[in-house]
């Protein structure tokens, strides 16, 4: 197999020009989820090289209702970088991303490390803030089609992550934040019609906090990669299916049963 640093310096070449690749795992029957992280690190350091910044994680594939559809079922993660984090403030070009769609997600800033085994109340109090956006998906391979360790090395499919305003966790009591987050809906619109709708139950049946503990976790269990930092900011995955977009519209969402305002991204 050849070294991961060779397939991380493929992959970003790949996102660079704006192309796609076949499968990883198609050619390398050998490549699992461990050789995949070991491919993380490498695009990490390509890209810190370079001038990026790690600012935090997306994690992906939280919604079990889409695992058969993608033919992954648990959950993977990725960086986010400075050069990916945007806020809802002007339009998104798409032209930076291969085959995007957009995932409305819930996003903590963290205050402090979490640790593993952390019951909900203790999780919550390691999260600063709390907001909701968007997270634009993107596939290097073409149609969608891969495997788990193929997503986890390019990138965990994160193209961008867009934060609408952070809440304060203090502004409200804790019982209202578990409750909510454990509980709400939500609606993604395209151009003002109802595009889809889902629930904080569709991300692994516990909501954003039931992610956050999966990541805390999984970060855990594997030496090769470092634990959350206070600061980062985590996207907790998608609440609805990933859909594809186009230059011109115009996404929102509408949000009941937790404090967080609706948020609206226009594409370019």
């Amino acid at each position: 197999m050849p070294h991961p640093d060779a397939i991380a310096r493929t992959i970003l070449e790949t996102h660079d020009a704006r192309r796609g690749i076949p499968p990883l795992t198609e050619s390398l029957p050998a490549f699992d989820l461990a050789a995949a992280y070991r491919v993380t690190a490498q695009v990490r350091h390509l890209r810190e090289a370079r001038g990026e910044r790690v600012v935090g994680r997306k994690i992906g594939f939280t919604n079990r209702t889409i695992w058969d559809q993608y033919g992954v079922h648990a959950p993977i993660w990725g960086y986010v970088y400075d050069t990916t984090l945007h806020r809802l403030d002007a339009p998104l070009p798409l032209d930076a991303y291969v085959e995007p769609r957009i995932e409305p997600e819930i996003v903590f800033r963290l205050a402090r490390a979490p640790e593993p085994g952390m019951s909900d109340p203790a999780l919550l109090a390691c999260i600063a803030t709390v907001s909701h956006g968007f997270e634009i998906v993107q596939s290097l391979f073409p149609g969608w089609r891969f495997a788990a360790p193929d997503t986890v090395a390019a990138f965990g499919l994160h193209g961008a992550l867009l934060m609408g305003p952070e809440v304060e966790i203090a502004s409200r009591p804790g019982e209202a934040w578990l409750g909510g987050l454990a509980g709400f809906t939500i609606e993604l619109r395209r151009n003002g019609a109802p595009a889809d709708r889902g629930t904080s139950a569709n991300v692994l049946d516990g909501g954003p906090l039931a992610a956050l503990r999966h990541l805390v976790d999984l970060l855990a269990a594997d030496p090769g990669s470092p634990p959350l930092r206070p600061g980062e900011v985590v996207s907790t995955g998608t609440l609805t299916r990933a859909l594809p977009v186009t230059p011109g519209e115009t996404w929102s969402t509408a949000i009941d049963g937790v404090p967080l305002p609706g948020v609206t991204l226009t594409l370019a």
